[in-house]
């Protein structure tokens, strides 16, 4: 986990001059001292005056936001709706010379009820289709003060984003699903969005629930957008995602491949047993019919051709040849035996 992260959940060690000895049942422990009193005066005097609709250094200089995102997971990755789910912890640091203080205490940890007394980024994410952030059991979100201006607000969204997927190679694919973020109201001589060090980590990827898909890789930018509104700083994650072939093998590919095989049993069945090699011809393009049919339904509908549709459409000539092979055949067949047999009539009067 980057180094913002840890400072934000990890323990944090105090100095040995910031404890004193206290008897508890007559053994002599270390306990902190109690800063609750420094805390509140320190809180109300930066609180004094300060306007948090005004964003830090306005009219001087833009802020600059550095950003940083740990992946909690990933998935399910929906083809129909071109959309995925991630749950992450976003990070933004940035510094705030209102919010300077002189103390012994280097760093002061607040809970989300700061927040909204304090300038905050209006950062949103561009290709979102429905962000939620976690409320239980408290507001998943925390602050981080240091006593420079250095301000660290982190917390915990679930995104549903939207991912064009290009299938023409399906099942055999290869994406690139992005997460955009910038902000919304500011442009870029107001608001400028950089990377940390170690701006993008992940977790644990056993239990992602990607499902078809396998997680190759990431990669982050950044660019600028030209709009009417001004020119706005983006920042893009993209997650490389491969998907997985043994569903479609063991539900298409092997099922389509033994309905061919099957229909060519009926070149081993005598030519006049017309019954038997009818209905075999017929049951194999019928079934052929519903795995295309089925194979379809995982898809969104698109206009172009995917390798699996090129796979079971060539499945379906087949089956469909070796049922046109036995008509052409029992065609010609019975025309010769009528004309033997009306020769043989002819010969006799």
């Amino acid at each position: 986990m980057f180094p913002s992260f840890s400072a934000a959940f990890g323990p944090n060690k105090l100095e040995e001059e910031d404890y004193e000895d206290v008897p508890i049942n007559k053994t002599w422990v270390l306990s902190p001292k109690v800063y609750e009193s420094d805390v509140t005066l320190i809180l109300n005097t930066l609180l004094q005056g300060y306007d948090n609709k005004l964003r830090p250094d306005i009219g001087v200089r833009p802020t600059v936001i550095e950003t940083a995102i740990y992946v909690n997971s990933i998935g399910p990755v929906d083809p129909i709706n071109m959309e995925y789910t991630i749950d992450i912890f976003f990070a933004q640091t940035w510094y705030d010379s209102r919010l300077k203080f002189n103390s012994s205490m280097k760093l002061l940890m607040l809970n989300s009820n700061m927040v909204g007394k304090i300038w905050i980024p209006d950062t949103f994410f561009r290709n979102s289709r429905k962000s939620d952030a976690h409320w239980i059991t408290t507001p998943n979100r925390l602050l981080r003060l240091w006593s420079n201006g250095r301000v660290m607000y982190t917390l915990r969204l679930t995104i549903n984003a939207e991912c064009y997927l290009k299938l023409h190679n399906f099942p055999m694919d290869e994406h690139s699903c992005p997460l955009e973020f910038s902000s919304y109201g500011y442009p870029k001589n107001e608001i400028l969005y950089r990377w940390q060090k170690r701006s993008v980590e992940v977790a644990d990827q056993r239990y992602w629930r990607l499902y078809q898909f396998a997680f190759v890789g990431l990669r982050n930018t950044s660019d600028i957008a030209h709009t009417q509104s001004g020119e706005y700083v983006i920042m893009t994650i993209f997650f490389d995602l491969s998907r997985r072939m043994g569903y479609f093998t063991i539900q298409t590919y092997i099922p389509c491949s033994m309905i061919v095989v099957l229909s060519w049993v009926s070149f081993w069945i005598n030519k006049d047993a017309v019954p038997a090699r009818t209905s075999l011809g017929i049951t194999t393009v019928l079934t052929m019919t519903t795995l295309s049919t089925i194979s379809r339904k995982s898809l969104p509908k698109v206009s172009y051709v995917t390798a699996m549709d090129l796979f079971v459409s060539v499945c379906f000539i087949f089956t469909f040849a070796a049922l046109m092979e036995y008509g052409t055949l029992h065609y010609f067949t019975s025309n010769r035996q009528a004309k033997k047999s009306k020769a043989g009539n002819v010969q006799v009067g």
